[in-house]
């Protein structure tokens, strides 16, 4: 890490994680936070997380149901939803079209090896 700064440019993601229905881009890792640009095909969810940290989720495109404990939040193109993450937490795209969203957490805690 040069001086201190990462620069990713457009494909150039560290790493990527296809599940069905899913696809995880890992575009920037530092000790202290990761950046992922995460894709939800139509009625696709992630799994349940619960973790130590905190969450910051942007979304790019399409229409993302963002559960945090019990409360569900429907977010939209440019909206942003932050979150303790030690609340258990799951993204769902509801729609018939893609999702795609950025999430920043800190520390870095995707479990790139997960089912």
């Amino acid at each position: 890490m040069a001086e201190n700064v990462i620069l990713v440019k457009k494909g150039d993601e560290t790493s990527t994680m296809r599940r069905p229905g899913k696809l995880y881009r890992l575009m920037i890792k530092s000790p202290h936070m990761e950046t992922i640009v995460a894709e939800l095909e139509p009625h696709a969810e992630s799994r349940a997380f619960q973790h130590e940290g905190e969450e910051m989720h942007l979304v790019l495109r399409g229409e993302l149901e963002y559960t945090v404990g019990e409360k569900s939040y429907k977010l939209n193109e440019g909206d942003i939803l932050w979150h303790d993450s030690k609340l258990k937490h799951r993204a769902k795209n509801s729609t018939s079209e893609k999702v795609v969203y950025i999430t920043i957490g800190t520390p870095p805690t995707f479990q790139w090896s997960m089912t």
